[in-house]
């Protein structure tokens, strides 16, 4: 079975028709067709348009296939493409006849094409096939080559691939059918005719991701678990970067061979040296890299000359600099790539790997963790080593470790795939500055948070934001990370302490099956501080136990035994306070033995006059700590705080997964369609106007209450008459739509002459002449459904009640798109306003309002996430107000913002970003 396809192209081939003519001059090809891909082996390679320039290099490809894949490519022997299908195959329109090819340097490794079907009715249609070189099958180019052919074809109006294939070439319709399409075939003597739709479907996404998830695992793995290792820039000097890192490779008995490179030394450290990376005799898969800035361009060419496959760059000097630093970072990262490297950096602290069979020390970092069950990311090179250190304070033992620096290339979503399918990790920890794809994140860490529990911490304030930003926007942008860390069950944490304190709970004790909470101690005052946190944390406390200053070992033993075996308690916190020097390690064992075996989670408090170790450590084989070490912390209030955020991400685990359901009645075909005219009027985007908005949303079932733009006086009362009364009049422009003063608007006009006033007034203060009638709506409670782009966030989609001291307040809930149904629900529910949505609000003792159709608000809270969702080019969405009520949710006004698509999109064919 080769990975070659077989669609049915002879020499002179249904995809090399006589007409049209090609353009000897064909068009330039789009630019975002242009990507870096991950294969299925985790090594890099690029797709990109095939050009006239690349007709030699595709006449040498096409010679080097084997027989057997040229037959099953062409049918039949075809040792050399002819003059005219090379330059058929080379000169495309990049709209109705398109070609692929994947490289690595300038190599061609596989080449994918469709083209146009003639005369066929209905929608637009294309044959398409690929093929891949011998020596790179297996490696999942076909389907890489599958998934941006279909990508382009979309962007090209065109809805179905059809292939004519060998039927003893089983692997064509075998990558079809795995790449989640659904695939029609008949069968017509020797040959298969598949024909099948390229919309992408849930099911044709969710094979996606699943190979994007195995492919950034897999690369990601190769860089922790290397063969061979150079150290460019060793130093005898552990003074200098160079030595430091080859020091601690040496020390940590890493499994294979290293490589000092030193052009001015035959040996360093006692090891081998050699001048340049090409002179080592042996492969080599991982440079760290630690020479200045300015000599990154030709470790970067032997690098690539050697066949290196990734790099650690620890150097500094590229985006922290500025403009000139970041050109050459990207210049850095694009030649890396081009050449089937991976970069973790630069100004990174390294990586670690703390598996024997690796051992696995290429940081800077003078304290690194025993090996334990914890994955930690890091940003910050320049925190990375205290965090290290703190890690190896607490006994929290690290799987691996990966500090990402400026983080051109490996991203914390790379290193979340490669956790999510490593066995030999439990927990994850993220120091977080900003994020690369934040809808590729929250995609991830939604699914890895559902068996792998992820503690984050983000510092700094993210791109985007001015160093001038004010008290209100960095308000919302904690705003934004509480709701979108919850909403992907991410425990968010403030500091890096308390990073650590969570940790210690989630690695090493079970998750609380409910918030009941039994306080143990023999301090009172102690006790009830414990039980003070927990409350205020949102956990049920009843009374502390509390021993008495002279309970001893049997009694703590007693007592934890008894609180375990209680069905009312789900979780146990033990304090101790000495009464005299040396009872500790005593009550701490005796507190230890109770607590063997407890399927719930305990926790300690020791408050000795030296401290405490910070985990009541049980060990496994090799020393490592295991399952049911009891974490220690210096104060019981840090205790109870650490168990009501695992306690609420317990809770986030135990619902089911919700799905992202599409909503009936949308014409998301019209839709694109609207946008790509408006796109094309207006390249750098803008607002749309009031009635352009009304016509997008219209696509997606969401319906703005009927008004009509008028320009006079006569016009207003026509529009009355029409639309019947009675109506409002509202003037144009954001300002007055959004006034709660409501001066811009007349309510309740029910005679000509009122409307025709109205429109006077209203021309006269706004200075515009445009002026809306609209029928008049069911009253309801003024709610807000806003779509916006955030510079650290991506888009977000945000509800909340409308009003100034709701405003004043900020009380609005955000999620990231898509959303789920039960997002949806929970998006509606979630201000603290909520209650007047259920007539459930009290004030001074009497409910007030009556109960609204919840249930609409969250279908147009669905409609808006699929809008958005599907065309990237919305950057701002707003619906304000929405009157809510028993007979549904009615849209009085709609602002739509477009523009170009975002780069850190996440919809479309594989990419690295």
């Amino acid at each position: 079975m080769t990975d070659s396809t077989a669609a049915g192209e002879t020499p002179s081939g249904a995809l090399l028709p006589d007409t049209p003519d090609t353009p000897a001059r064909p068009p330039a090809p789009p630019q975002h067709w242009y990507a870096d891909v991950l294969a299925a082996d985790g090594g890099v390679v690029r797709v990109r348009p095939v050009t006239p320039a690349d007709a030699e290099e595709l006449q040498r490809f096409h010679g080097a296939l084997s027989d057997r894949t040229r037959y099953l490519r062409y049918f039949g022997p075809y040792p050399r493409m002819t003059p005219k299908d090379l330059y058929r195959t080379t000169h495309l329109d990049y709209r109705d006849r398109v070609g692929l090819a994947v490289v690595l340097g300038d190599q061609i490794l596989a080449v994918g094409r469709y083209e146009l079907v003639h005369d066929r009715p209905g929608p637009r249609a294309a044959e398409v096939a690929f093929v891949v070189a011998d020596e790179h099958q297996g490696r999942g180019l076909g389907s890489i080559l599958l998934e941006h052919l279909a990508g382009a074809a979309a962007e090209n109006d065109i809805a179905t691939f059809v292939a004519e294939v060998l039927a003893e070439n089983r692997v064509m319709a075998t990558v079809f059918r795995d790449a989640g399409y659904h695939v029609g075939s008949n069968r017509d003597g020797l040959v298969l005719h598949l024909e099948f739709d390229i919309d992408p479907s849930e099911a044709l996404l969710s094979v996606r991701d699943a190979r994007e998830l195995a492919s950034e695992a897999r690369s990601v793995g190769n860089l922790l678990a290397p063969r061979s290792i150079a150290v460019i820039g060793a130093t005898p000097s552990t003074s200098r970067v160079g030595g430091v890192v080859l020091a601690n490779l040496l020390s940590q008995q890493f499994e294979g061979p290293i490589f000092p490179v030193n052009p001015h030394r035959r040996s360093v450290q006692g090891v081998r040296a050699y001048p340049t990376v090409r002179a080592v005799p042996d492969e080599v898969d991982l440079a760290v890299v630690a020479v200045p800035a300015q000599q990154i361009p030709a470790v970067l060419d032997d690098c690539m000359a050697k066949g290196v496959k990734g790099l650690v760059v620890l150097t500094a000097g590229f985006s922290e600099i500025g403009p000139a630093g970041f050109a050459a970072e990207r210049e850095l990262v694009d030649a890396a790539r081009g050449h089937g490297m991976r970069v973790v950096g630069p100004s990174a602290l390294g990586i670690a790997n703390t598996d024997p069979a690796v051992s696995l020390n290429a940081t800077l970092a003078p304290v690194l963790p025993a090996r334990g069950r914890i994955g930690f990311f890091c940003q910050s090179g320049t925190l990375g080593a205290a965090i290290l250190g703190e890690a190896a304070a607490r006994n929290l033992g690290l799987s691996t470790f990966v500090s990402a620096g400026n983080r051109a290339d490996v991203s914390g979503n790379d290193v979340l795939q490669y956790w999510d399918t490593d066995p030999g990790t439990d927990v994850v920890l993220l120091y977080l500055e900003h994020f690369g794809n934040p809808r590729k994140f929250s995609r991830i860490a939604r699914r890895v948070a559902r068996s792998k529990p992820i503690v984050a911490v983000r510092g700094g304030r993210g791109p985007g934001r001015p160093p001038t930003a004010s008290v209100t926007e960095l308000a919302l942008e904690r705003l934004l990370e509480r709701d979108l860390f919850a909403q992907a069950g991410i425990v968010q944490v403030d500091t890096i302490t308390e990073l650590f304190d969570a940790a210690m709970l989630l690695a090493y004790q079970p998750l609380p099956a409910g918030p009941r909470l039994t306080v143990i101690g023999n301090s009172a005052a102690l006790g009830w501080l414990a039980a003070d946190a927990a409350r205020s944390e949102g956990l049920e406390v009843g009374d502390p136990v509390n021993l008495g200053p002279q309970a001893g070992p049997g009694d703590y033993l007693n007592a934890v035994r008894a609180a375990l075996a209680d069905p009312a308690t789900d979780a146990l916190i033990v304090v101790f306070f000495p009464p005299v020097p040396g009872s500790v390690a005593e009550v701490a064992h005796a507190v230890r033995s109770g607590a063997a075996s407890a399927d719930k989670p305990v926790l300690t408090s020791f408050l000795a006059e030296h401290g405490m170790p910070p985990m009541l450590a049980t060990r496994g084989p090799g020393g490592m700590l295991v399952r049911g070490s009891l974490p220690s912390y210096p104060d019981p209030e840090r205790a109870a705080r650490a168990l009501a955020r695992v306690r609420r991400y317990a809770m986030w685990r135990t619902r089911p997964a919700s799905p992202v359901i599409r909503p009936a009645g949308i014409d998301p075909e019209r839709a694109r369609t609207l946008v790509g005219e408006w796109m094309s009027a207006r390249p750098d985007g803008g607002r749309l106007g009031d009635l352009e908005a009304v016509e997008l949303l219209r696509c997606y079932g969401i319906d703005v209450v009927d008004f009509r733009e008028v320009r006079d006086g006569d016009a207003a009362v026509a529009a009355a008459t029409e639309l019947g009364y009675p109506v409002a009049a509202k003037a144009t422009g954001e300002m007055w739509q959004s006034r709660s003063d409501l001066t811009g608007v007349r309510l309740e006009l029910w005679q000509p002459d009122a409307v025709r006033r109205a429109y006077t007034d209203l021309a006269q203060i706004s200075g515009d002449p445009v002026v809306h009638i609209q029928r008049m709506a069911t009253p309801g409670v003024g709610c807000v459904l806003r779509v916006q782009d955030d510079p650290s966030f991506g888009s977000v989609i945000s509800f909340g009640l409308s009003g100034t001291i709701i405003d004043l307040l900020g009380d609005r809930v955000y999620r990231a798109l898509p959303l789920t149904v039960a997002e949806s629900v929970e998006l509606i529910d979630a201000p603290r306003a909520a209650p007047l949505l259920d007539g459930q609000a009290v004030v001074r003792g009497h409910r007030i309002g009556e109960p609204v159709d919840k249930a609409a608000l969250a279908e147009l809270a669905r409609r808006v996430s699929a809008l958005c969702d599907d065309l990237p080019e919305i950057r701002g969405l707003a619906l304000e107000p929405v009157l809510a009520s028993a007979a549904g949710a009615a849209i009085l006004y709609a602002r739509v913002r477009i523009g170009p698509v975002p780069s850190r999109f996440d919809n479309g064919p594989r990419r690295l970003a």
